[in-house]
């Protein structure tokens, strides 16, 4: 029986749309000296946008000390290591409205804060899909942080010796997920961002791109992990400046790694 032509069309928009779900965006080869010059124009942008990005990082700093309010009153040092993974897994989240800022200077217009919030909402399935999905790693990590809390020492004042398998296993653990979240979440906020797509599209073009440049990010995301470190031995008021110029590093990472219509030299 002839198929008609208003069930081929229904055909082809369905094959179309099964095309556009999960696939992969092409990602470019860059220097492994890239990450240095994604910081210097992420410093420009903090320059042109002092305003906007200072009261992001005074947000996002309020994160960390908190978590530190909480050690130093139950004295509890042990939630020190959990809790700051757990603020590194669900961070890139809280990055969306720096995104658009950078964005914004990137067109040549004048960001604004008000604008920078509409866009946690510009791909609001995708966006907060991913934030789901950091909070779900989150909690998966807290209950591992408890089982790992197991190979703690009974004694009082433990020695080093008698922590080693406790710290190992602990910092094992941790940079392992945290590698996992890093490939999967390097460029998925910013796809998200600017294009609407889905999240598995966004997250599988991340851990494709990431791998492709796998010596540039493994530089990027150390670089990362120091500001990150520095900022937590200021007991979180480092975010303050560091969270803005990461996060519109990483937008600047962006462009110049996934393939977009205005391709630019960033090397």
């Amino acid at each position: 029986m002839a198929t008609s032509p208003i069930e081929q069309v229904k055909k082809q928009k369905s094959s179309a749309i099964n095309r556009e779900f999960c696939r992969v965006i092409d990602a470019n080869l860059v220097s492994p000296f890239a990450p240095f010059h994604w910081l210097s124009l992420a410093i420009k942008d903090f320059l042109n946008a002092p305003l906007i990005a200072i009261s992001y990082g005074l947000l996002f700093s309020l994160i960390p000390m908190s978590i530190f309010l909480i050690v130093f009153s139950t004295e509890n040092h042990l939630l020190i290591l959990p809790a700051t993974v757990a603020f590194s897994l669900i961070g890139p989240a809280f990055a969306t409205g720096l995104y658009d800022v950078a964005w914004e200077l990137e067109k040549g217009h004048t960001p604004t804060f008000s604008h920078s919030l509409k866009s946690m909402f510009r791909n609001p399935v995708g966006e907060w899909g991913f934030a789901l999905f950091l909070v779900i790693i989150m909690m998966a990590w807290m209950r591992i942080a408890a089982l790992i809390h197991v190979l703690y020492p009974s004694e009082v004042n433990p020695s080093i010796e008698q922590m080693v398998s406790f710290l190992a296993m602990g910092v094992t653990a941790g940079a392992l997920i945290s590698a996992i979240v890093f490939t999967l979440s390097a460029f998925t906020p910013q796809i998200m961002v600017e294009r609407r797509v889905d999240i598995m599209t966004a997250l599988t073009t991340s851990a494709h791109a990431v791998n492709k440049n796998a010596v540039t990010m493994l530089i990027w995301a150390f670089i990362i992990v120091t500001m990150v470190a520095v900022s937590i031995l200021t007991l979180g008021i480092g975010f303050i400046i560091t969270m803005p110029i990461l996060a519109f590093a990483s937008w600047h990472a962006y462009i110049a790694v996934i393939k977009t219509k205005r391709q630019r030299d960033y090397e």
